[in-house]
């Protein structure tokens, strides 16, 4: 297991995997990074935002897309790459146009705190245990056919999709349809999301420490301790506010708030 990173080939995942991919450095934007569950015969299932009437709107259907517009009719691997309900952000797409040409990296379940607290970054690994692996396939495959809500980039995002299938946790408060409640601290659920808001947060809170820091060696350590604290913090495994929830249920309750929101906005 590296510390930015753990890489694997092809050949080495399993399906239940959650699986992931970099777009453009070891950064955070909605390209960066791309995670799914991989169900197997080569076939990725993952979350993105909802397609827009007449556009694709989903990150990996830019990889299809790109594809097609080369000259092909269809993805070259196989014809149902890019299968998306119209009202889900939740896709299936080839494990090509998934990493478009990317390496390929597995997240990894049950890290001891202290490799936990050694990662560089969040987003690659989690202190929680993963359930089994058809369960994870079962997950994303039903959801696939029923959605995961709206797209969030810091509430509902890719690695939460993931997490999900991988473990059955979500927070009690999002669970029981709390929109006002996002976690810990204001910051989202997964560790993609507290990466990309810890390193301002932790420079930020850290500031009186640094006072009693010698140089800039020890201001950039208690940055990273600060850092590192609020991503496990929030961590799934760590946190004592998540509940089990049954993908069938998690399902009906996804449609109740849709169909709420809708009759709020007819109201």
């Amino acid at each position: 297991m590296g510390l930015l990173s753990h890489r694997v080939e092809r050949s080495e995942i399993r399906p239940g995997d959650h699986i992931y991919t970099w777009r453009a450095g070891y950064t955070y934007s909605h390209h960066v990074p791309l995670k799914g569950i991989y169900v197997g015969g080569s076939k990725v299932v993952h979350f993105t935002r909802k397609k827009e009437a007449g556009t694709t709107g989903l990150d990996s259907a830019v990889a299809v897309s790109s594809i097609l517009s080369q000259g092909s009719d269809e993805c070259p691997t196989f014809p149902d790459c890019g299968f998306q309900l119209p009202d889900s952000g939740v896709i299936l797409t080839c494990l090509d146009c998934f990493l478009r040409g990317g390496a390929l990296h597995r997240f990894e379940y049950g890290a001891p705190p202290a490799v936990f607290l050694a990662k560089l970054r969040g987003g690659t690994c989690t202190t929680a245990r993963a359930d089994e692996p058809e369960l994870a396939v079962h997950r994303a495959m039903h959801l696939l056919q029923n959605g995961f809500g709206d797209y969030d980039v810091f509430e509902n995002n890719c690695e939460d999709f993931a997490l999900y299938c991988k473990t059955g946790l979500l927070p009690a408060a999002v669970a029981a349809g709390d929109d006002d409640e996002m976690g810990p601290g204001g910051i989202g659920r997964s560790g993609q999301a507290a990466s990309a808001v810890g390193v301002p947060l932790a420079a930020l809170f850290s500031t009186p420490l640094k006072l009693l820091a010698a140089g800039p060696l020890g201001m950039a350590a208690v940055t990273a301790g600060v850092y590192c604290a609020g991503r496990y913090i929030t961590d799934i495994g760590v946190r004592k506010d998540v509940v089990k929830v049954e993908v069938e249920h998690l399902s009906a309750h996804l449609g109740w708030r849709l169909a709420e929101a809708q009759g709020r906005n007819w109201a």
